[in-house]
């Protein structure tokens, strides 16, 4: 193992693990976002509510990320109109296109986490809302959603684990984040064994510390509710 190589490439490598960051900070923030209101449909009873976000995240959850990444990137550039629009100069960016990808992709994950969380609500709870004279729309922000979130929050911390390994599949559309930079120093050094050892470090800190913040989260939460009751 040559240590001096690992070294003299780890400004590099924490440059590419930066942008790996922000990439995946953007997606799972926008992918909550987004995964609210189609978890909230999910979750409906009447058909035609859950119809559309049903095929929505039946598609993200069906097809490899790899497959929907080369879509985007590729696939809309052969579109006249994408070219023509205002959002070209963002959609013919690799970083763009890959956060866009992740976002749509880990929403349909996030969708289903809030689905199953809104589910595992005991009914009485939600009674005792409505019993209290709260509109579904007021139960739903005040009551519901709160629940949920606390229910849910194990899943969408491993979901999140989840987009930050899977963020190496940018490299493959030439966004030069941790796994891209490490292919890239290894194409001038010719030592994979050590770069890639160097990369699988970041990884492993960036993820120990997600992990450790996302504990602290559920133990602030449970203290939060022992302390509301």
């Amino acid at each position: 193992m040559n240590w001096e190589v690992i070294i003299k490439w780890l400004p590099k490598l924490a440059q590419g693990a930066t942008l790996t960051l922000e990439l995946v900070a953007i997606a799972v923030i926008a992918g909550l976002l987004l995964a609210i209101p189609l978890g909230i449909a999910r979750s409906s009873k009447l058909w035609y509510v859950r119809s559309l976000p049903y095929a929505y995240i039946f598609f993200f959850r069906g097809t490899p990320l790899l497959v929907q990444l080369f879509l985007v990137y590729y696939g809309l550039a052969q579109f006249d109109a994408v070219r023509e629009s205002a959002l070209w100069p963002y959609l013919r960016d690799p970083f763009w296109c890959a956060t866009v990808t992740m976002t749509l992709h880990t929403a349909a994950y996030i969708a289903e986490i809030l689905r199953g969380a809104i589910q595992a609500i005991p009914p009485g709870e939600i009674e005792a809302a409505r019993a209290l004279g709260m509109s579904k729309p007021k139960a739903m922000f005040y009551i519901i959603l709160p629940r949920a979130a606390r229910i849910g929050l194990p899943a969408y911390s491993n979901e999140v684990i989840l987009m930050l390994k899977a963020s190496a599949l940018a490299s493959t559309v030439t966004l030069l984040e941790l796994t891209g930079m490490a292919r890239t120093i290894i194409a001038r050094t010719y030592l994979p064994v050590e770069i890639f050892f160097a990369a699988g470090m970041f990884y492993l800190l960036m993820a120990y510390v997600l992990v450790r913040g996302f504990k602290l989260l559920e133990r602030w939460l449970r203290v939060d509710a022992c302390q509301g009751r």
